[in-house]
């Protein structure tokens, strides 16, 4: 039963993708099972999970081998599959453990190569990420997707950034060099816990950015021509406080990734 199910919501967010690709993002979620983990409804194995626990600096991974599938890791806090909707769930608390380079703490997605290696892709080609989402609470600000520089260099800093504030205002902030300094684009505005669409695509020197069916594009400067990228996704919340019940909680309903 349950490898039927998986077929149907694996065949369900390809078309998902695929339309996101070709600019049509008003497609309807794959159907989602609420008594599944996340790794039972989304494709999930080409991701890595990044949670608030850990050690200082240190924060803990789940592997993609320990998320896909319908026996996948869950964790009730910071990464489930909620129970009305069926929709893949993050929470990322004002206080939790973060990585060297950043103050935030996440529960995020890493994207990576099938054979578990990390993915690592050049600006040749085109490559997307397309969700269908949603943001029920967050303090500040979360970024909900994100192209963050790979190998090719010392920066640790994303190519972009994609933004939700809580009066609903998304921007899309797009890094001016590997040295850091970000520009922000306002591209829309969808009410608190309203569903929503975007795609992300990078092709060539371009990222062609689309949310709720509107598009906008941006020149990538030529300093990034030598780094190789991956995508990121979830709620990685860009606030902090002594709070570890405030933060951001951001639901997915379709997540998928293309190359060409």
């Amino acid at each position: 039963m349950h490898r039927r199910k998986l077929l149907a919501v694996a065949l369900s967010t390809v078309v998902v993708g695929a339309l996101g690709v070709l600019g049509i993002t008003n497609a309807s979620a794959a159907t989602l099972d609420p008594t599944l983990p996340p790794g039972g409804n989304f494709d999930l194995a080409i991701w890595q999970l990044q949670l608030p626990t850990g050690s200082p600096g240190s924060p803990d991974t789940i592997s993609a081998a320990k998320l896909k599938g319908a026996s996948g890791y869950r964790n009730p806090a910071y990464f489930w599959t909620d129970k009305t909707d069926g929709s893949m769930t993050f929470f990322a608390p004002e206080k939790g453990v973060t990585t060297p380079n950043s103050n935030y703490a996440r529960s995020e997605l890493r994207e990576m190569n099938r054979d578990g290696s990390a993915a690592n892709w050049t600006l040749a080609g085109s490559h997307t990420l397309s969700a269908q989402l949603r943001i029920p609470s967050v303090t500040k600000n979360v970024c909900v997707g994100q192209v963050h520089l790979g190998t090719g260099g010392s920066s640790t800093k994303p190519l972009l950034e994609l933004y939700y504030r809580p009066n609903g205002d998304i921007y899309l902030g797009t890094e001016n060099s590997p040295a850091g300094g970000q520009t922000l684009h306002k591209v829309g505005n969808v009410a608190l816990g309203v569903k929503w669409t975007y795609v992300i695509n990078v092709t060539g020197n371009k990222i062609n950015l689309t949310v709720n069916g509107t598009k906008t594009s941006y020149t990538i400067p030529s300093s990034f021509n030598p780094y190789r990228q991956y995508f990121k996704a979830g709620s990685y919340n860009q606030s902090s406080s002594e709070s570890t019940s405030n933060g951001a909680k951001v639901k997915f309903y379709s997540l998928t990734v293309t190359h060409s």
